[in-house]
């Protein structure tokens, strides 16, 4: 009997990004940034992370840090022509770092429960403390844009909401999305746009003109609350059925 000979495993950045190129999770019905730019994005800082010898926890120690320090630009600097940009780049930076994570796990082989538990736990944290940040900016910069607070304390109550809805629903029933046609699965990943983190990310440029912020992001808002309740409602009777 033959024995199989299994190929060596890449240790060049061409060849971890050959690796995960061919590896990709179904994208059918993620949200279009997600799925096209920052999955994308995320291959290549997979790839080089591995190729220097990152760990995935490294990768998202350094999605947390970007993350903070561009939240921590906006509560400390005021809206101009540098802070919002900087803060947007960096809430993108991090959010490319978020879905690298594990990607150097399964191309590397070092995934673990408790790098899956560090990566939620981030996530977690991340999630209401974006829009914690605004209420807190608005308040110091922008007092007279006060009801732009109420709105991003709303927005976190929701976001945490629909965090742990996704989460649990996960952990208790198989999601069929990943399992749709492509043609609707392209067509669902654009009309979900307004719900990707990335959209929220960039959206931070526009804080360089509040008015025009607080009309993106009070939209955001509206279409994020319509989703989630329709998303809940959808796991709810899932489970309901089981």
């Amino acid at each position: 009997m033959t024995a199989t000979v299994q190929p060596p495993a890449p240790t060049t950045f061409r060849g971890h990004l050959h690796a995960l190129n061919g590896a990709q999770k179904n994208g059918a019905g993620v949200p279009a940034y997600m799925r096209w730019i920052n999955r994308r994005l995320a291959r290549v800082i997979a790839a080089a992370s591995a190729t220097i010898g990152l760990t995935p926890n490294m990768v998202t120690a350094f999605s947390a840090a970007l993350s903070g320090a561009g939240l921590a630009i906006m509560i400390v600097f005021p809206p101009s022509w540098w802070s919002a940009p900087l803060t947007g780049v960096l809430l993108a930076a991090g959010f490319v770092f978020d879905s690298a994570d594990g990607q150097v796990a399964r191309l590397t082989g070092r995934s673990s429960p408790a790098g899956e538990w560090l990566d939620h736990v981030v996530d977690a944290v991340r999630t209401p403390m974006i829009h914690l940040s605004v209420a807190v900016a608005v308040v110091l910069h922008l007092p007279d844009l006060i009801l732009l607070a109420v709105v991003a304390l709303l927005f976190t109550v929701m976001s945490v909401g629909q965090f742990m809805s996704q989460i649990l629903a996960e952990q208790l029933v198989r999601d069929d999305d990943g399992h749709q046609p492509e043609g609707r699965g392209i067509r669902k990943s654009v009309m979900l746009l307004p719900t990707d983190t990335g959209v929220l990310c960039w959206s931070f440029v526009l804080w360089a003109v509040p008015p025009l912020f607080a009309v993106s992001y009070g939209a955001l808002f509206v279409i994020n609350l319509v989703h989630t309740a329709a998303s809940m409602r959808r796991k709810f009777l899932k489970l309901a059925s089981l």
